[in-house]
């Protein structure tokens, strides 16, 4: 039983080291589009080649981390053998662990 939960655990902490990427993609394109429109953040001043770009990348990589994060995550829900509004939102936080390390090493 431990041992399976240890290893959903290690899954989704490994899992977020190539997630970075995709968050990362989706805080560029927010920060630079519609939280700049609401004066909630500033562009980068070298941004100029419009957000049309920024889709035809984001789309495609946040969709491609999607389906493989789920097909991880799907058999080992099952075998973890907890309630899945435990272990799905467990999981989508601890594949964020990564980019919290790296934000808060960014700031130290």
């Amino acid at each position: 039983m431990w041992t399976r939960r240890l290893t959903a655990v290690g899954a989704n902490l490994l899992l977020g080291v190539p997630g970075v990427v995709p968050v990362w993609l989706v805080w560029s394109f927010l920060t630079n589009g519609p939280l700049a429109d609401a004066g909630l953040a500033s562009r980068e001043p070298t941004e100029n080649d419009g957000m049309m770009l920024w889709l035809v990348i984001i789309v495609p990589v946040v969709a491609v981390f999607g389906i493989i994060w789920w097909l991880v995550n799907e058999p080992m829900g099952r075998r973890a053998a907890l309630d899945p509004r435990v272990y799905w939102p467990a999981g989508v936080l601890l594949t964020l662990v990564p980019t919290g390390v790296l934000i808060v090493n960014s700031y130290v």
